[in-house]
């Protein structure tokens, strides 16, 4: 059980960024729509060509071409276009519920 506590201990951390990554996103994209009198949000897809230029279109490329084109067409590019600050919310949230720490047990054991 001890072993894992490297691996938790990275989950939180990353889900805990994930988080307030999501929470900024979702406030820069509420700014946006008020301003814009429309709803508009980021996609996942513009997020990741923002961060690794190229990387949006390098990334489909690579997957469409060589490993299964017939998951990427109905799936991953529905995927692609869901907004990125929800995205980032729900793995961080995801990933900061796998990386809990067991609870306490209460109470104590009869048998000792």
């Amino acid at each position: 059980m001890e072993r894992y506590l490297p691996l938790k201990f990275l989950a939180r951390t990353l889900g805990l960024l994930l988080v307030a990554a999501g929470f900024i996103g979702l406030v820069i994209d509420g700014t946006r729509s008020i301003v814009n009198h429309a709803i508009s949000f980021v996609s996942l897809s513009s997020a990741v060509g923002t961060l690794f230029p190229g990387g949006a279109t390098g990334f489909e490329g690579q997957i469409a071409a060589r490993t299964y084109p017939w998951l990427w067409d109905p799936f991953v590019s529905q995927l692609l276009q869901l907004p990125a600050s929800l995205t980032g919310f729900l793995v961080g949230a995801l990933l900061l519920w796998v990386g809990q720490k067991p609870l306490e047990p209460i109470g104590y054991l009869a048998g000792r």
